[in-house]
């Protein structure tokens, strides 16, 4: 199968969107729901000059990624590989999208899938600045991160009424 790329500056990032599964035409606006999640977490944040690749696929291929990387033989929504050592000038690193899993969770949630893809963008962007939730404490923080740069962009908060890392 044939992907798309488009790529985009966002000072201060490059933004390369690829476009790997076809399920992704269901959603033609979502390369531009992208950019400008991205584009308002990067106002948010301290990050110069570094490049990011996102990659728009499937269940099936987040599924092999997933397994190939971190042992886990599922597909999960979005999965972020920062790139080693600093990124200043350089690749920030890679996000991967799955359209299936982040369209079934928009249905279970009753959100907006445009409002879950930005929200999985923002969050796969604030992984590979080393953003994390393995503890609560570290939840709480991308958390609220997470949650004022998408009120910015007029999407609700994912967590609201929800307990920190759940």
């Amino acid at each position: 199968m044939a992907s798309t790329a488009a790529r985009t500056d966002i000072p201060p990032l490059t933004l390369d969107v690829i476009v790997q599964s076809p399920l992704w035409s269901k959603n033609p606006d979502a390369e531009a729901v992208i950019r400008r999640a991205i584009a308002g977490a990067a106002k948010n944040t301290a990050q110069d000059n570094a490049e990011i690749a996102i990659v728009l696929t499937d269940d099936s291929a987040v599924r092999e990624i997933n397994r190939q990387w971190r042992n886990q033989d599922k597909p999960t929504n979005v999965l972020s590989f920062p790139a080693s050592g600093p990124a200043t000038g350089g690749h920030l690193g890679d996000i991967v999208i799955a359209y299936e899993t982040l369209a079934r969770e928009a249905t279970a949630e009753n959100k907006p899938f445009s409002d879950h893809l930005a929200h999985l963008a923002i969050h796969g962007y604030l992984h590979l600045l080393g953003y994390d939730h393995m503890t609560d404490a570290e939840a709480t923080r991308m958390e609220r991160l997470e949650s004022e740069i998408l009120m910015q962009l007029g999407i609700p908060d994912p967590y609201a009424g929800s307990e920190p890392g759940v």
